[in-house]
């Protein structure tokens, strides 16, 4: 009978938030609202509608560690990836050699997974209002799908500028709906972001850490607050999460993707026991010439020959004079039980925290956090003397380093602190136009609120 319940609870699910994407999210009829409803009554199946959008996140959102996520599809749009298979003229291959049009299939798509599943948040969180489960399951419930929500508008803002926020599922609202600032947009998300604070413990629902929790909602605060510049702030959230005792800094390189490491603020999943992550299906490959993704050149000229990093976390692939590298975070591309995809780290938390003392002119005091991740790389620590501005280029450096091919972070990181044009120097074709990506010219015919398009496109 459960199983019953939840194919119905999903279809349900689906069903609307397919017909939700029509334009924004243009639904033709409310025709499952009903079984909907009904599925937020029992507590079983309000928490499978929740872990299907946590399913979504993992198969066909940006978080995705595969071909529709941001690693990949940033990562090849700013400089830590090279693209290899597809023919010019494909929609991927337009996105790595920034030649994007408003037509672009795979622009669509980002920005309709997007809204299907802050359709499915705005179900679950209208769902908790009129809710007959435990209180205490409501709070989880709504808290889970407020921190999803402003994930996935965060990282809509950040690549296509000023963009809808939408909290209902009235189809009647939703397909005329209008673009949103992005300093209102920065506005709303702290503000959802801070009731999930309220809502959410600092425990996890479950302890391979697959689900949003508290500290969570928080480091996306520390986001908020970054791209506002409000140092202080930031600085506070980073301090909350470091000292929380479910916490601790990963000191081997090799366990930093696996599953169990306590470093681990949140990670998707795989979709069955044994299942490989989608990462180490979209960046494996042992000849050459490759099909897919590769590290870049530059990337790999910026280590240093001691880094652990390029020793463990990319490998070097030659036949016949041609070499290629790959990227290596995720080893088990057959089989598979010790990993999952990591969306966020502590070592998020070290940076963005080093990030707000500097700003704060307390450079001494941020040395350190930069230097835990350098000491585990086995490369020379930075002097707690060392200037400002110097600091902040390594700091620049050191996450590119750190973090490349996961969630599109470079790119992010250069759009907020204005150096997009450093891309310049490995990206031909990059023009400064491109810190944002065209709104899909399908969705502007349906609904002309979404006008005008962004600038050259």
């Amino acid at each position: 009978m459960k199983s019953s319940i939840k194919i119905c609870l999903v279809v349900s699910l689906t069903i609307l938030a397919t017909n939700s994407c029509k334009q924004l999210i243009d639904v033709d009829d409310p025709i499952n609202q009903i079984g909907a409803a009904q599925v937020f009554q029992d507590k079983n199946t309000a928490y499978a509608a929740l872990d299907h959008v946590y399913a979504e996140l993992q198969t066909n959102s940006l978080f995705s560690g595969g071909s529709s996520g941001a690693g990949a599809l940033l990562g090849s749009y700013a400089d830590d990836l090279e693209l290899h298979a597809p023919p010019y003229g494909s929609p991927v291959s337009d996105i790595y050699l920034n030649q994007l049009l408003a037509d672009n299939s795979v622009v669509k798509t980002v920005w309709a997974n997007g809204y299907n599943e802050i359709y499915m948040a705005n179900a679950l969180i209208e769902g908790m209002q009129s809710s007959a489960i435990a209180e205490s399951d409501k709070k989880q419930i709504l808290g889970e799908a407020l921190v999803i929500r402003s994930m996935i508008y965060l990282q809509l803002m950040q690549i296509f500028g000023e963009i809808p926020y939408t909290t209902t599922t009235d189809y009647t609202y939703n397909q005329f709906v209008h673009k949103t600032s992005e300093s209102e947009m920065l506005q709303l998300l702290e503000a959802d972001l801070t009731q999930a604070v309220t809502h959410l413990p600092d425990t996890y629902r479950n302890l391979s850490r697959i689900y949003v929790n508290k500290k969570t909602a928080q480091l996306l605060l520390g986001n908020i607050y970054q791209l506002k510049k409000d140092w202080s702030k930031v600085e506070q959230i980073c301090q909350t999460i470091i000292s929380d005792a479910n916490y601790s800094f990963e000191l081997d390189i090799n366990k930093v993707f696996k599953k169990g490491g306590k470093h681990i603020l949140f990670q998707l999943k795989t979709l069955y026991a044994g299942a490989p992550t989608p990462e180490s299906g979209i960046y494996y490959f042992s000849s050459v010439p490759p099909l897919n993704y590769v590290v870049s050149p530059q990337l790999v000229a910026s280590f240093t020959g001691t880094d652990l990093r390029l020793k463990y976390w990319i490998s070097k692939v030659e036949n016949n004079g041609f070499v290629f590298y790959r990227n290596d975070k995720y080893k088990n591309f057959t089989t598979n039980n010790d990993e999952y995809s990591v969306v966020y780290r502590l070592e998020n938390v070290y940076f963005m925290l080093a990030e707000s003392l500097a700003n704060l002119n307390r450079v001494s005091e941020a040395v350190p956090y930069v230097n835990k991740i350098r000491q585990r790389a086995g490369i020379v620590l930075l002097d707690g003397n060392i200037p400002k501005e110097v600091f902040l280029n390594e700091l620049l450096a050191e996450k590119r380093r750190e973090f490349f091919a996961e969630q599109g972070q470079r790119f992010f990181e250069l759009k907020r602190i204005g150096q997009l044009d450093l891309l310049k120097q490995s990206k031909p074709n990059w023009k400064d136009f491109h810190r944002r990506w065209p709104i899909p010219l399908s969705e502007i015919l349906l609904n002309a609120n979404l006008n005008p398009q962004n600038p050259n496109y």
